[in-house]
């Protein structure tokens, strides 16, 4: 039999950056339903509203709302401070914001090798690793304090593979360079934090999401249809990921069934990397 308790992140609490995002939502949705509480990190209405839909759904007393620019680093800093004070703990954090616009290189000629700028360097690496470099320095602080804790840091298969030119041409689709980057660097930061803070029982650990198109609504980094195809050809499951794919490993390194797993980069992408 399956030991379910396994799997429960009941009664624990949790942070999620970027938790109005494409992934943010499906990583949000899957630690309430496994019984944490969670406070959302994001800027703008959108976080207000989703806020407001999560109260509707789980209640309250589940969700916690930080409306935060978290390229403003005092603010940022200060509303992390916050869910520790307002917590009895902070067992739960998951680094998944990042920027993905035409000042981080994407969907955009300007974010070529050959013509990107220092300054969408500079933001692809404050908002793909210093955002989760903040939290972290803040959060596992509290977690050596309590004894225990679990970082989760989003990366991108992009982070151990690079793209492959053709999947683009014919395509006004791009991802740049910086991105790569930003997310090999978020693995490196993921093994760093697991070596230091391992000692007090802090566990951190990377998810590196394969092929997650942005096909239910309408954004900058949504791709065409020819986009679309190659990525589901270029997978040995014939299919690009959905949202809920990615939910079974985050509840997985959130509890107690990864109790001895730090330090690794968990691979969710339908064997893209494989081949």
């Amino acid at each position: 039999m399956t030991d379910n308790s396994l799997f429960s992140i009941e009664g624990k609490t949790a942070i999620v950056t970027g938790a109005t995002g494409y992934l943010g939502k499906a990583i949000t949705e899957a630690l309430l339903s496994a019984g944490a509480k969670v406070d959302l990190f994001g800027r703008g209405q959108k976080i207000v509203d989703y806020h407001s839909h999560l109260v509707k759904t789980y209640g309250e007393d589940m969700v916690d709302l930080h409306k935060v620019d978290l390229y403003d680093e005092g603010p940022y800093r200060e509303a992390l401070q916050d869910t520790i004070e307002k917590n009895d703990s902070v067992d739960i954090l998951i680094n998944n914001a990042y920027e993905f616009s035409k000042s981080t290189g994407f969907n955009d000629d300007s974010g070529r090798v050959e013509n990107i700028s220092r300054d969408q360097w500079l933001r692809s690496f404050e908002s793909g690793v210093y955002w989760a470099s903040l939290a972290t320095q803040v959060i596992a602080e509290q977690m050596k304090k309590q004894g225990s804790g679990s970082i989760i840091n989003i990366s991108s298969m992009y982070g151990i593979v690079s793209p492959h030119p053709s999947l683009y041409e014919g395509s006004t689709a791009f991802n740049p360079p910086s991105y790569s980057a930003a997310k090999s660097a978020i693995i490196a930061l993921t093994r760093y934090t697991a070596a230091f803070y391992g000692r007090y029982n802090v566990r951190c650990n990377a998810i590196a999401p394969g092929p997650f198109p942005n096909v239910q609504t309408s954004s900058y980094n949504s791709p065409d249809q020819k986009i679309l195809d190659r990525l589901s050809t270029r997978t040995v499951l014939n299919r690009y990921g959905d949202p809920d794919d990615l939910k079974g490993s985050v509840v997985f390194l959130a509890s107690n069934a990864s109790n001895y797993v730090t330090g690794h980069t968990l691979v969710v992408d339908g064997g893209w990397t494989i081949t």
